[in-house]
C-alpha cells in the first residue's frame, strides 16, 4: 500500500499493460494534457526546420528566393504556433498552414516548412478536429497549385516557371499519408481510452461487489448473535433475583455468542486489511448446523433438522451461502415470530441443495419474516450462485423460507473447492 501511494502522489504512475505512451496521448503534468506547453518537441522541430531550410536554400540557389529575415520569421511563426497544438489544435493547424502559404507565395525554397504543417494537422486529427485538419491540408495544397501553375508569373522570384503536375501528385500523396497516420493514431487513442474506462468500471464493480459481500457477512453474523444476546439478556435480567442459576446460564450463552461473533467479525475484517492472504479459519458451512441449533436453543428456540439425500462435494461458496440462509431464517424466527420451534430441512439432489425453514408463527410485529435487509441478503446470496429463494407467510399463519442452490459438477466443482 505504501508503494502504491508513493507512485500515485508523485505523478510518475507506471504505464499499465496495453496503455498508450504518454507522448502519444498528450498526457502531461497533473491537471490534464493542457497543463504544460510542448516546449521541448517544438524547439527540436524549430531547429530541424531552420537548419533544413538553410540546407534547402543552398541546394535551390537560383531557383527560389534566398532566405532573408522575413523568411526566417515566417518559419519561426509556422513552428511557434505549434506550441498551442494541445490547447488550441485548430488554431495551430491553420496558423502553421497560413505561415507556410505566405512562405511559399514569397518564393522561398521548398523544405521542412511542410514538416510544421504536418505536425499541426497531425495534432488536430489526433485531438478529434478531423475536418479542420483536412481543411488546413487542403488549403496548403490548393494554394500551392494556384501559385505553382497560375500565379507564378506574378509572385517572386522573377523568371519563375510553372511546376510539373506530377509534383502535385507527390504533394497530395504526402498530405494524405500524414492525415492517414494521424487518423490511425486517433483511432488507437480512442481504443486505449475505451479499454481504460472498461478497466476502471470493472475495478469499481469488483469493489462494489466486495463491499456488498462484506456488508452481507457482517449483517448475518451480527444479526444472529445480537438476537441471541438480546433474548438471553432479557432472560438474565428477569431471573437475576428469582433464579440466579438460570440467569448465570443466560450470561454464559451471551458470552459464547459474543465470542463467536467477535471471531467471525475479525475474520471478515481481516480480509479487508490483507485481501491476498488466506483466511485463518475455514468459512462456516452446513457441517456447522449443530452449532447453529445450539445457539438457537440458547435463545429459547427449539430447532429440528432433517436431511434428505447423500451430501455431495459442496463448493465453499455454496456451503457458506446455505449456512447463512439458514442462519438468517432462524434469526428472523427468534426476532419476529411468536413460535418457539422451527424446522430446518436440507435436501441434497443431483446438482443442487434445497433448503426449507418453517416456523409455526404467529408474527410478533409488522415485520413478519424480517425487516427486509436479511431477506434481501438471502436473495443476493442465492442469486449470486444462480439459485432461487422464496420467503413468505404460510397458510396456517407461520412463515417459510425455501431456497434452491445449484452445485457445479465435474472439473468446475473441483476448481471451486480448491483452496
Amino acid at each position: 500500500m505504501e508503494e502504491q501511494r508513493s507512485q500515485g502522489s508523485g505523478g510518475g504512475r507506471p504505464r499499465a499493460h496495453g496503455e498508450p505512451p504518454r507522448w502519444l496521448t498528450g498526457a502531461g503534468a497533473p491537471g490534464g494534457s493542457t497543463a504544460r506547453l510542448p516546449w521541448p518537441s517544438t524547439i527540436l522541430l524549430g531547429a530541424v526546420v531552420m537548419t533544413g531550410s538553410a540546407v534547402a536554400a543552398r541546394a535551390q540557389t537560383g531557383e527560389r528566393a534566398p532566405l532573408d529575415l522575413f523568411a526566417r520569421l515566417l518559419l519561426l511563426l509556422a513552428v511557434a504556433v505549434l506550441l498551442l497544438r494541445h490547447r488550441h489544435p485548430v488554431a495551430a493547424a491553420f496558423g502553421s498552414s497560413a505561415a507556410a502559404m505566405v512562405y511559399l507565395a514569397a518564393g522561398y525554397p521548398y523544405g521542412p516548412v511542410f514538416l510544421a504543417v504536418a505536425v499541426g494537422c497531425f495534432a488536430a486529427v489526433v485531438s478529434g478536429h478531423r475536418r479542420a485538419a483536412w481543411s488546413a491540408v487542403g488549403m496548403v495544397w490548393l494554394g500551392h497549385v494556384l501559385m505553382a501553375h497560375w500565379l507564378y508569373r506574378r509572385l517572386p522570384p522573377s523568371g519563375d516557371h510553372g511546376a510539373p503536375w506530377g509534383q502535385e501528385l507527390g504533394i497530395a500523396a504526402w498530405a494524405v499519408a500524414i492525415v492517414a497516420a494521424a487518423e490511425f493514431v486517433r483511432v488507437r487513442r480512442e481504443q486505449w481510452a475505451d479499454r481504460r474506462a472498461e478497466r476502471e468500471a470493472a475495478e469499481q464493480r469488483r469493489a462494489d461487489e466486495e463491499r456488498l459481500r462484506m456488508a452481507r457477512e457482517l449483517h448475518d453474523v451480527l444479526a444472529h448473535s445480537i438476537s441471541v444476546i438480546n433474548v438471553q439478556s432479557n432472560v438474565g435480567l428477569a431471573l437475576l433475583d428469582s433464579d440466579p442459576e438460570q440467569a448465570r446460564a443466560a450470561l454464559t450463552v451471551i458470552k459464547a455468542a459474543s465470542k463467536e461473533a467477535l471471531g467471525e467479525v475479525r475474520q471478515v475484517l481481516a480480509t479487508l486489511r490483507a485481501p491476498g492472504d488466506a483466511p485463518r479459519a475455514p468459512a462456516p458451512g452446513l457441517d456447522r448446523l449443530p452449532e447453529l441449533v445450539e445457539q438457537a436453543a440458547g435463545a429459547g428456540l427449539t430447532v429440528t433438522v432433517e436431511t434428505d439425500g447423500v451430501r455431495p462435494p459442496v463448493p465453499p461458496g455454496a456451503d457458506l451461502a446455505a449456512f447463512r440462509i439458514v442462519q438468517e431464517a432462524l434469526t428472523n424466527v427468534v426476532r419476529h415470530s411468536g413460535s418457539r420451534t422451527a424446522r430446518v430441512r436440507v435436501g441434497y439432489g443431483p446438482g443442487r441443495i434445497r433448503l426449507r425453514v418453517d416456523d409455526e408463527g404467529p408474527a410478533t410485529g409488522s415485520d413478519a419474516g424480517g425487516s427486509g435487509n436479511g431477506l434481501a441478503g438471502m436473495r443476493e446470496r442465492a442469486a449470486g450462485l444462480g439459485g432461487t429463494i422464496e420467503a413468505g407467510p404460510r397458510a396456517d399463519g407461520g412463515f417459510q423460507v425455501r431456497a434452491e442452490l445449484p452445485l457445479p459438477s465435474g472439473p468446475e466443482a473441483h476448481n471451486e473447492e480448491a483452496p
